[in-house]
């Protein structure tokens, strides 16, 4: 049978990782509202714990020894997760956090924020956006809203949208020239991309039959919130997903020139953290969510008829 493992004394830690930031036990003593001789006791059981001397104390004040160091960024570690923790499960009106790619904030979670807050008046979202391609995992946030390449069989993921990919342009270009109409008017146009792989236009020109090395004009940025401005601005035709764009659409910024939108294994979805799971109104927030998902859905579907309906024949 394995022996059972005893952690050392949280307080002891505590006081260890104190001692290792000042100049006395003295001072320790006073944050601690504790004796000096009851600080030095602590040490020693830390020490005694550990088999090996933390801390020396030379004319210089106290040095951390090399085990103390090693301990010292343990306790740091602990003691922050556990005061984390105590905020999340004490705290009742904290803020939701969500770290969010820009576009996705600007275009899906913006146009949505008055809907939030009038069906959750008492409740806040605090947003953390990124500019990179990629959502860095770390950090102390509530949930992450990121786009996959496939959606992962995994319970903490909450599907948002699907992805349909679309040509947006504006409805007039800064050249005078009408938005084309066909894919065969597509090579009169710049093609912008919201990524430097190329790869939305790339996969929905495939799926046309159509080479992505044909004698293209090409406009290259490293976020889609900046291919699809310079779209509305008149500057070429962005490929985009459709309920990313769909705001700007019906606000007349935007429109779709032609074709039917090309769905993707692509999906757009909402990764609930540990510190999440532990939040009073997650249930609330989900639900909220999960709402805002049913009815993209519903519209994506909507949409999908109207546009077959209007293109009729048309090739796409």
């Amino acid at each position: 049978m394995d022996k059972i493992y005893r952690p050392p004394s949280l307080q002891a830690l505590h006081a260890f990782a104190l001692a290792a930031e000042s100049s006395s036990f003295t001072e320790v003593a006073d944050k601690l509202h504790l004796t000096q001789s009851a600080v030095s006791r602590k040490i020693q059981q830390l020490e005694s714990h550990y088999g090996a001397p933390l801390l020396v104390r030379n004319s210089r004040g106290m040095q951390l020894t090399e085990h103390g160091k090693a301990v010292l960024e343990v306790a740091r570690k602990v003691l922050g997760e556990l005061r984390m923790l105590n905020e999340q499960l004490t705290r009742q009106d904290r803020p939701f956090r969500i770290r969010i790619f820009v576009s996705l904030a600007v275009r899906w979670l913006m146009p949505r924020m008055i809907d939030f807050y009038a069906k959750c008046p008492d409740l806040s979202l605090s947003i953390e956006t990124v500019a990179t391609e990629a959502v860095d995992p770390s950090g102390e946030c509530d949930a992450y809203i990121l786009y996959l390449s496939e959606m992962p069989k995994d319970p903490a993921f909450l599907t948002l949208f699907e992805e349909f990919l679309v040509p947006v342009c504006a409805p007039s270009t800064v050249y005078g020239r009408e938005p084309p109409r066909a894919l065969e008017e597509l090579e009169q146009h710049t093609l912008i991309h919201g990524s430097t792989g190329h790869h939305e236009w790339t996969i929905w020109l495939q799926a046309q039959q159509e080479s992505a090395a044909r004698n293209y004009r090409h406009m290259t940025f490293n976020l889609d919130e900046l291919a699809m401005d310079a779209a509305s601005r008149g500057l070429g035709v962005a490929m985009t997903d459709l309920t990313l764009a769909q705001d700007a659409i019906n606000r007349g910024n935007l429109l779709v020139p032609f074709g039917t939108p090309l769905k993707t294994t692509g999906v757009y979805v909402l990764w609930l953290q540990t510190a999440g799971a532990l939040h009073p109104a997650r249930q609330r927030i989900l639900q909220w969510f999960a709402q805002q998902s049913a009815d993209d859905a519903a519209e994506a579907h909507k949409g999908l008829q109207g546009r077959r309906s209007d293109l009729g024949d048309q090739p796409a």
